[in-house]
């Protein structure tokens, strides 16, 4: 169900100390997504499927999904393979997401960061990746994403539109 395109291009960090290849990081508030606070395992699957009809992703690209820590399991089981991080509270997948943006030096590491999420709280963390020059994209729903994250994005995937179509085979 994912498409997966080339390796990308190398690209030199700010930095200047090392070569990394180019990827991208998708940070997934899933509760946000799937419009519940304690998402169902179909709930789960059904927004990592239209997530991936909307986006391309890149082979070495990293998810990080995070949610209350009643919403763990069924977001391990139903967005395999990603990095998940749990903790309770109503902002609580927003608090881990954004640890993960402040302190992991995703400037340095990712050319692009796609925030799942339609939370106003990831404004500041948007715009200094943008500043950085790391590509931001945000993904919501129309009705969910706040004006300021909104304004603080490269560009955004709203989930409620139609999908982009596959280029037709020569």
């Amino acid at each position: 169900m994912l498409r997966v395109v080339g390796g990308g291009t190398r690209c030199q960090p700010g930095g200047g100390r090392a070569w990394f290849p180019e990827r991208a990081l998708h940070l997934i508030d899933i509760e946000n997504l799937a419009g519940a606070g304690k998402p169902s395992l179909d709930q789960i699957r059904g927004v990592q499927g239209i997530y991936a009809g909307h986006l391309t992703f890149g082979a070495l690209d990293q998810f990080v999904v995070a949610s209350s820590r009643l919403t763990l399991l069924n977001a391990a089981r139903g967005w395999p393979r990603a990095r998940y991080r749990a903790r309770p509270g109503p902002d609580g997948a927003d608090l881990e997401l954004l640890d993960v943006l402040w302190h992991e030096k995703v400037d340095t590491r990712f050319r692009r960061v796609i925030i799942g999420s339609g939370d106003g709280a990831f404004t500041p963390a948007a715009v200094n990746l943008t500043a950085a020059g790391v590509h931001v994209t945000v993904v919501s729903w129309r009705g969910s994403l706040s004006s300021r994250l909104r304004l603080a994005a490269s560009d955004v995937v709203y989930l409620d539109d139609a999908p982009p179509s596959e280029p037709a085979a020569a």
